[in-house]
Order: structure tokens, then sequence, then C-alpha cells
């Protein structure tokens, strides 16, 4: 048993569901104090988050990730126990096994291996772990970030471990994603007697002409780094159930994953002109989850670019396909961030699992980051 594997079996085998860490950091923080690193845990609300650096001095290399797994479905429905990682035919399953308690474990295997051979790097490394990425995301990194900028810590390069690849390991980095911002909507109308709609008045139909107009609409064309912003409705809801009361509201919860190309004041404008171009009574309360973040050719990139060719023997595409990370709360302090790490193919699905090789791969990729950056 490697390293890597006897670490990442030891991390998966903890139920740690959101928010609840379960004492996954202790491990991480044990290990990394004993190569030299300087731990803080760092509680905000009922979520543990852990800093860990090794040096004082710049750049700052930083490794991010969370110890948080979203729930396991119906356990009946595994091949294995969800919490006790199995491996058959070369392929370890278990919650958290691909997002992502498998690169955690290679990060840290990858320092172990580099302290041994060089004490004396070029910087500083640390770790950003949480226990709050699949939840809120309320009490988790944001709140590192912020206890970072009072202390003055400035992050140089960042490498959130999220499960980016796709057939193969490394095959995507994202370097890249895009913001997200949601709106729940109430389209106020008058409840009545469905046989005398003069005496109501339908919220259902009152949005309709707007809603044709919301999905119509051209936010942005994107860019050479970004898909055109999406508008989607998520869930709408209206009546009281029964088939002749006309109901008195209509509520609607959308969201946008929007570009670089437009901003989040625009978005809410724009909707909110929409509905006024309507005349309709409404509330609207935003939720803004991220911004876009782009990070260009430069180092982390080119680095994490290398090390997979040579590692891997494959060129790497750069992507911004999928949802938000918690990359989104580095980025904005002027890091240059990627996401790289497993296949996602099964993350948050009944039978998460890894292939046992890609463990061996993804510690071999950060050890040669590493070394690319801090030597």
């Amino acid at each position: 048993m490697t390293a890597t594997l006897d670490l990442a079996k030891q991390l998966i085998s903890i139920p740690s569901v959101t928010p609840d860490d379960m004492g996954c950091q202790k491990i991480i923080g044990e290990r990394l104090s004993n190569i030299g690193f300087d731990i803080k845990n760092l509680r905000f609300g009922e979520v543990d988050n852990l800093w860990a650096r090794y040096g004082s001095n710049g750049p700052l290399f930083v490794f991010a990730g969370h110890t948080d797994v979203v729930p396991t479905g119906p356990a009946e429905q595994w091949s294995s126990d969800p919490f006790t990682p199995t491996i058959s035919d070369g392929v370890m399953t278990g919650r958290g096994s691909a997002d992502m308690k498998s690169s955690i474990a290679a990060m840290v295997c990858a320092c172990e291996q580099l302290l041994a051979e060089n004490t004396d790097i070029n910087g500083s490394i640390a770790f950003l772990i949480t226990s709050d990425e699949e939840g809120p995301a309320i009490d988790g990194t944001v709140k590192v970030i912020d206890y970072l900028e009072s202390k003055n810590e400035k992050i140089d390069w960042c490498l959130v471990g999220e499960p980016s690849s796709t057939d193969t390991v490394g095959d995507v980095i994202k370097n890249r994603r895009r913001g997200s911002i949601s709106g729940d909507l109430t389209i106020h109308g008058g409840q009545g007697h469905i046989a005398y709609p003069l005496l109501a008045k339908n919220p259902i139909h009152l949005f309709a002409a707007a809603l044709h107009d919301l999905c119509d609409e051209v936010w942005d064309n994107g860019n050479d780094h970004f898909p055109p912003t999406s508008f989607q409705i998520s869930n709408i809801n209206g009546g009281t159930g029964a088939s002749n009361v006309i109901p008195g509201d209509l509520k609607v919860q959308f969201n946008l994953r929007f570009s670089t190309e437009i901003s989040e004041q625009q978005i809410k404008q724009r909707i909110e002109s929409i509905l006024n171009s309507h005349q309709l009574n409404y509330t609207l309360d935003w939720s803004l989850s991220g911004y876009p973040f782009l990070t260009t050719d430069g180092r982390l990139v080119d680095a994490a670019r290398q090390a997979i060719k040579s590692v891997c023997g494959i060129d790497s595409e750069l992507s911004t396909a999928g949802g938000t990370s918690d990359g989104r709360f580095i980025a904005p302090t002027g890091a240059q961030v990627v996401e790289l790490g497993p296949i996602n193919e099964s993350i948050h699905k009944i039978n998460e699992n890894i292939n046992i090789d890609e463990l061996e791969q993804l510690t071999e990729i950060y050890l040669d980051i590493l070394k690319r950056l801090m030597t």
C-alpha cells in the first residue's frame, strides 16, 4: 500500500458529511506538522478549517481543498459501505474518493516527498482546507481568506484539488470559472375563484410574457475564455393545489452562470428592467455565489501543463466547464488559481470511485508542480 493510498483510505473512512469534519483535518494537520508546517485550526460557526504553512517568505503556493462530502444517498444501493473504502480491480469505491479526499492525500504526500529531498525551498507552501465547500460555503474558505487578508498573508499561486479531469488524469485543467448569481422572485397577483377571473389577478398569466423575454434575452456572446452567459429557471411554483382557485403568488427561482463580459450589477439591472417593462408587482432577492475568474497563461498554468506532460505524456485542455468551486473566493485576492484533480465522472453519485493509478499520478503531478515552482 502506497503512502497516498493509505492516507486516502484513512480520510474516506471518516463520514465527514458537510459541515462535519469529524477529525479529517486533525489527521492532515498531524502529517503536515511532522514535516515542519505551522498549523492553525480556524473554526467559524460550525465549520472547521485548517491553515497550515511551511516557510515565511514569498512566493506563497497553496493547496486548497475540502474534507466535507455530500450525503451518500441510499446506502443499500452502494456496492459496499460508502465509508468503507473498498478496492476491486484497481478501483477504490467510497464517498469522497474522487471529490476530494484522494486529492488531499496526494497533496500531503507530494509535500512529504518534496521536503524529504529538499527542506530549503524558494518561498512557502500552505494548505487551506475547509469542511464547508459542499454546503453553504459561508464559514469556510471565504472566512479563511478574510483571516489571511487581516494577517497580510498573500497567496501567489493556488492549486484546488477539485476533480477536473474528464477521461484521464490531467486531460483538463480548469483555469477559469463562470460567476453564479441566483434570484428568488415572487410575482404578486390576486387570489380568486377561477370562474371569476376578472375579480382576480393570475400571477402565472402575468409572468408569462416576461418569462419569454427573460429566456430570449442575449446576455452576452461570451469570449475566447468563456461561453455566453446562461439564464435558467430552476424552480417555479404557484397554486393552492385546488383546480378552481387562481393563485395569489407565483414563486420563481433562477440562476445565471455568467462570463467576464457582464457584471453582477448589469445582470440585476437588465432583469429588473424586463420585469418592470411588464408592469409586474414583484419582490426579488438576489444571491451571488461567486464572480467569474480567469488565470491566464503564466507560471502556475505553465507548471501544471508541463508537469502533466512529464508524468502522463498528454497535453492538457484549459476549461471553464462545471459548477463553482472555492477558487471563486481565492482568485479575487489576486492569486493565480487552477483546479487539477481526479476524473469527475462518479462525483456525488452512488459508488463514487477513483482508479488507484490516478492516486499515484496525482501525487507525481503535484510533486512535479512544486519542484517547478518552489525549487
